[in-house]
């Protein structure tokens, strides 16, 4: 990186403004200063019953070939039996999914209340996400106390009109539009 020379005049240390990670509970409530949209990854299992789960560490990777990341906790219980699915659904969850968004990371029967349906395939998609994703496991990598599971994209649908469901700082947001003068 180059700096101007105005930068490198202004600039001052700002170490002793950082603090060491002693904490995990800090550095949570750092990456939760992040906003982020919230997915849920579905599928009809063997028995033709949808297993699912919420996620809010998702991110696009690659145009080509078309892939898409999530990070999941080594502890879910969700993804061993998801990632065994050959098509998997992400719906990019609306404002509106809050509700949806909490059954689906919490106990019990995850899909009581959440309308659904599904492809020919098997992938489980909710009704009313932005977007709509078709997908196959790519690959899984190993992550710290997470795995990045890479998604590749078969088909997909979206509906910019539909404003998503924006998680920060631990809570539900909802997006703000702006008229551009």
């Amino acid at each position: 990186m180059i700096l101007s020379s105005r930068a490198v005049r202004d600039s001052k240390d700002l170490t002793d403004q950082l603090n060491p990670i002693a904490d995990p509970l800090v550095l949570r409530s750092a990456f939760g200063c992040f906003p982020s949209g919230v997915i849920a990854v579905c599928a009809l299992d063997a028995d033709g019953r949808p297993v699912g789960m919420a996620a809010s560490a998702f991110v696009s990777l690659s145009l080509d070939p078309p892939l898409v990341a999530i990070s999941i906790q080594r502890t879910s219980t969700s993804w061993p039996r998801l990632r065994r699915i050959d098509r998997l659904g992400v719906s990019v969850l609306a404002q509106e999914h809050e509700d949806i968004c909490l059954r689906l990371s919490g106990q019990g029967d995850r899909f009581a209340a959440v309308d659904w349906s599904s492809t020919s395939t098997g992938a489980v998609l909710i009704e009313g996400a932005s977007v709509w994703l078709e997908c196959a496991l790519f690959d899984e990598v190993p992550a710290g106390d997470h795995t990045l599971a890479i998604l590749q994209i078969d088909r997909l649908r979206t509906d910019a009109a539909i404003a998503p469901l924006v998680f920060h700082a631990s809570r539900f947001r909802r997006l703000e539009t702006r008229d551009q003068a």
